[in-house]
């Protein structure tokens, strides 16, 4: 069985992912474990605190590719070299680079275009919600990167979901414009814009373009819809992700087989759907 867990980030990335036991960064991620379903150790994570565990933990859990995500916000930078150093030379890993228009000006489409045309990492993503001041997607600051991403020829990741510093910016409606501005774009939802599962799904259902990646979410209350739209129109708009460190990846992977969904299904969501973003061998 073939799995690209599209949200994977080692422990030692950042504080934020519990990099270091006992600040409250580390509480915190050991609450989110517990929140979304975590069962055994809330410190499973503690394994990937050096590449080489990380690398061992990806290994272990059976995934074909891990997706490290970046990001660039007014709270938390992962720098594109970073994400670059930690993937590169490893054919399990991919990067995505993170950037933000309205922190860097026209740099943010200068380093999108190293990042994927120099570096070679396999997307760029922007987190409109955790601006500051916080953005929809369809902000016109966004869209020299969605242009640049559709000229490249690689998909934008956004950042969506419950943790949006204020909610009302979770609103998944704004996407249209720019699903239909830029039609041959994918626009990958990380979070799936979960709890608004009914309206992501809407959007899904009327742009093609659009896919989502409930990953942690997807195993919490009012997460059903999706498989019932992945079991339908949604089976080629629909990719697996365990969010790791807030989740185990095996557990995920398993707790993802037993969701109900049709075997077509598992093997798009699990492999085939993320390997035509991206490029890869079927």
């Amino acid at each position: 069985m073939k799995v690209i867990d599209m949200r994977c980030r080692p422990a030692f990335l950042h504080d934020f992912f519990g990099a270091t036991p006992g600040t409250p960064e580390y509480d915190t991620a050991r609450w989110l474990n517990r929140r979304v379903g975590t069962r055994g150790s809330d410190e499973h994570f503690t394994r990937s605190h050096t590449q080489e565990g990380f690398l061992a933990e990806v290994r272990d859990s059976g995934l074909t590719k891990a997706v490290v995500v970046g990001r660039h916000t007014p709270s938390q930078h992962l720098p594109i070299e970073h994400i670059h150093r930690i993937t590169h030379g490893h054919d399990a890993l991919l990067g995505i680079a993170g950037v933000d228009p309205v922190i860097q000006g026209r740099t943010a489409v200068d380093e999108a275009e190293r990042a994927i045309r120099e570096l070679g990492l396999a997307g760029i993503d922007i987190e409109p919600g955790f601006g500051s001041p916080a953005r929809h997607v369809d902000d016109p600051a966004y869209f020299p990167i969605y242009e640049v991403c559709a000229q490249l020829g690689v998909p934008v990741f956004l950042m969506t979901g419950p943790t949006t510093p204020d909610p009302r910016f979770n609103d998944p409606a704004p996407l249209a414009n720019v699903a239909r501005a830029f039609p041959q774009l994918p626009i990958v939802c990380y979070h799936g814009w979960w709890p608004n599962v009914a309206q992501a799904i809407g959007l899904a259902f009327r742009y093609e373009n659009i896919h989502l990646v409930p990953d942690m979410y997807l195993f919490v209350a009012g997460s059903k819809a999706y498989v019932e739209a992945a079991n339908g129109f949604m089976a080629d708009q629909f990719l697996f992700g365990s969010s790791y460190p807030f989740r185990p990846i095996r557990q995920s992977i398993g707790d993802f087989l037993e969701l109900g969904l049709r075997e077509s299904a598992v093997d798009k969501a699990l492999y085939g759907n993320a390997a035509r973003l991206f490029g890869l061998q079927p």
